[in-house]
């Protein structure tokens, strides 16, 4: 979603179910799921609780549906890596890294969505928690496809260790137990990636 910061002279010219999502949006990342009611959303967005249910049918709908939206944004992100650097998956995957690393001042004040709509969400079967487990499991397959191409041995070890620095970072950033957490995170991403590249069996694609 785009950024909330001039957000009302912004908000006004959404039609009314982005500025519902917006509203949802805002007042999840500052309050959480739980403590927000959907009357509160209503206000927010100028609108009222009938006009929410016209668009979303349970409150559940409307939560589901706004982090299918953050899933795309980190999805929309390997298209651009892959674009950026085509035939250099090294590249790409650094791409990746720069770009969890350039987002954590954000998670800094907000949190990570995933991570706190986790926290709330404990019920498997909630709809926005399968979104989050569906964008995982996409997010973790991408990423092994990179270290694949990129001739790493091991892909699926090399991209379960990137995911825990990716979103051990993340993690870091928000309860602040770590300072310099961006530049750390692209160190500790190149190492892995040196460490794997130098082993038998890795490939020249490495090198890209």
């Amino acid at each position: 979603m785009a950024s909330t910061a001039s957000r009302p002279s912004r908000v006004a010219k959404l039609p009314p179910r982005e500025r519902i999502l917006d509203a949802a949006e805002e007042l999840f990342q500052s309050e959480g799921i739980r403590r927000v009611g959907v009357q509160a959303i209503a206000e927010k967005a100028e609108t009222t609780k009938m006009a929410i249910y016209r668009h979303f049918e349970t409150k559940d709908a409307l939560v589901a549906e706004w982090l299918r939206i953050v899933a795309a944004d980190y999805q929309a992100a390997f298209d651009r890596v892959e674009a950026e650097h085509p035939g250099r998956p090294r590249d790409q995957i650094l791409g990746l890294a720069r770009f969890i690393a350039e987002g954590l001042p954000a998670i800094s004040h907000r949190g990570c969505p995933f991570i706190n709509s986790l926290a709330e969400l404990p019920d498997r079967s909630h709809p926005a928690r399968q979104v989050i487990e569906r964008h995982k499991a996409r997010q973790t397959r991408r990423l092994v496809g990179m270290c694949a191409e990129a001739g790493l041995p091991d892909p699926e070890q090399v991209a379960a260790e990137i995911t825990f620095v990716l979103e051990g970072a993340q993690v870091s950033t928000q309860n602040g137990s770590i300072d310099q957490t961006a530049d750390r995170l692209m160190r500790i991403v190149e190492g892995i990636l040196d460490r794997y590249s130098s082993r038998p069996g890795a490939s020249v694609a490495t090198t890209g």
